[in-house]
């Protein structure tokens, strides 16, 4: 078994030894599990999923332009994605 060092936020901290405690866990667990997690779907396509929805939020990054002004309406059906 490996150790690792992570620095995160105190707030980030914080929040992750309640969730744990919630959970009946520990800090250490939830990222043991976590990474787990990771290659476990990795081999059934979470990846690739990952992949084209950080690929479709680049696209929709690229063809923002911050001289377009939107409509009210479009503002409020953005904020509900």
């Amino acid at each position: 078994m490996k150790n690792i060092t992570l620095s995160v936020s105190d707030d980030i901290y914080r929040a992750a030894r309640v969730y744990a405690a919630e959970h009946d866990t520990s800090v250490s667990g939830l990222v043991a599990q976590f990474l787990g997690s990771l290659s476990a779907k990795g081999s059934n396509g979470e990846f690739e999923r990952l992949e084209a929805q950080q690929r479709r939020i680049q696209g929709e990054i690229e063809q923002f332009s911050a001289c377009a002004r939107l409509g009210r309406d479009e503002v409020h059906a953005r904020a509900l994605r």
